[in-house]
């Protein structure tokens, strides 16, 4: 079995310097594309699904759709992740149907719009990893609320976001509220606000340091050199998907992502985990406008979601390779989540 968990594959990352992007998937097509470009170049898998992706898929079917992935690629250690837990409840259904690693997050309250307080936070995350640390898998929090630091607002992706405005202060993680968090809660992966959101509508102008942020990740590194950190929003939304999908009838405003040589900066900074949702949506909708433009009379679903699929992977493999994650499959023997489970009750992993 080629299942991994968060704990080891971000473990490994950081002995081998690399960050791992995240990929969230919302369909076969998109599992597809991941798990080929894995595949071609030798990069262990980190996938996740959403609460709305649950709820598109349909867990049952989800379930398979990962048994099949792993029957399919036993070569390729893979980490399945549930992206932004809002409860307890949502995170143990997620280790239920065979998640290997979960997201709580606490920054918001369970409504996914207002925003928590830290003994909140704490509190729930802290439950989600005893919970998931007795079955071996691991658990990403998050301290800091994802917004932008242009405007003070939150992108409500997926039904995830604060609503209204917050101060700067609330939207930039806290160094020393981070190192408290993590050994209060024995988190694998900490989440940090630093200007990232979700969406493809991240920043007015090409960022720098007053509206990205990265000047932090440095400084939590500093904090907690052993800790996974892990940067949410971290599409590029690359010009030319933007003018992909315009050109073939779409009308996406000029916009900019997060800049891949931040995010290579932030590798070096402790960054393991990097989250793509965005980049993967483009690739897809301006492929599929394209292929139907140039093919007005077919309805081959197949044949349309084919050339979706494949750009799609293209950019995953441009990911895995710029991370540094290609070549790294091989070198990585998967461990038990039973086996996990002994690690945590030894207290191999207790924050320090």
């Amino acid at each position: 079995m080629s299942l991994i968990t968060l704990r080891q594959l971000l473990d490994h990352a950081a002995e081998n310097s690399y960050g791992m992007p995240a990929f969230n998937i919302t369909n076969l097509e998109t599992l597809q594309a991941v798990l080929q470009a894995a595949d071609k170049t030798n990069s262990p898998v980190l996938i996740q699904a959403s609460r709305s992706a649950r709820k598109y898929i349909d867990d049952i079917l989800l379930k398979n759709l990962f048994l099949g992935a792993i029957e399919r690629y036993p070569h390729l250690p893979i980490c399945l992740h549930l992206d932004h837990g809002n409860d307890v409840n949502c995170c143990v259904s997620a280790m239920d149907i065979g998640f290997s690693s979960v997201m709580m997050d606490g920054s918001l309250l369970a409504d996914c719009k207002t925003p928590s307080d830290y003994d909140y936070n704490v509190e729930v995350t802290a439950n989600v990893v005893e919970l998931a640390h007795a079955r071996g898998v691991s658990v990403e929090g998050e301290i800091g609320v994802l917004g932008s630091l242009e405007t003070g607002e939150g992108e409500k992706e997926d039904g995830h976001g604060f609503e209204g405005k917050l101060e700067k202060n609330m939207l930039l993680t806290d160094p020393d509220e981070a190192a408290r968090f993590v050994k209060d809660t024995n988190i694998d992966a900490l989440a940090v606000a630093v200007g990232t959101s979700h969406g493809a509508y991240k920043f007015s102008r090409r960022p720098s340091g007053d509206i990205l942020a990265m000047d932090v990740i440095e400084k939590i590194h500093e904090k907690l050199p052993n800790t996974h950190l892990v940067m949410h929003g971290a599409s590029s939304v690359p010009e030319e998907l933007q003018q992909l999908i315009n050109e073939y009838g779409g009308l996406i405003p000029k916009t900019f992502g997060v800049p891949l040589e931040e995010v290579e900066r932030g590798i070096k900074s402790g960054v393991r985990k990097v989250n793509i949702d965005t980049d993967i949506r483009m690739a897809m909708t301006g492929s599929i406008r394209k292929f139907l433009e140039e093919n007005k009379s077919s309805f081959d679903v197949r044949a349309i979601l084919s050339s979706a699929r494949e750009r799609a992977s293209e950019l995953c493999v441009e990911r895995f390779e710029r991370f540094g994650c290609a070549g790294m499959a091989d070198k990585i023997k998967p461990v038990s989540l039973s086996a996990m489970a002994d690690r945590y009750a030894n207290g191999v992993y207790k924050a320090k």
